[in-house]
């Protein structure tokens, strides 16, 4: 059985870190992980921000978060382009003794 498709984020570079980071913080929360998606260098720069504004949010869940970065061909106005897909999972932070 596979995992059911995780919800995905559609950054632009117009976007707000701050909302961003919100919306993955719930987002790895409730479901544990998120894709996150970004059109050019400005909407990866605000999807980065989010990212590391996410991290502060999780850390007082005991959580934190990874990603893996790939590239995606997206259709957008019925034209290809190649867009930064950000895998995102959580994980719960755990005692180093």
């Amino acid at each position: 059985m596979q995992p059911p498709v995780p919800e995905i984020l559609k950054v632009s570079a117009d976007s707000r870190p701050h909302s961003v980071a919100g919306a993955i913080a719930a987002l790895l929360r409730s479901q544990g992980r998120v894709e996150v998606q970004a059109i050019g260098p400005a909407a990866v720069n605000q999807a980065v921000k989010a990212l590391a504004i996410a991290r502060g949010y999780l850390t007082e869940d005991g959580l934190d978060l990874s990603t893996q970065p790939a590239f995606v061909k997206l259709e957008v106005e019925q034209e290809e382009r190649t867009a930064i897909k950000l895998g995102v999972y959580a994980y719960r932070l755990t005692d180093v003794q």
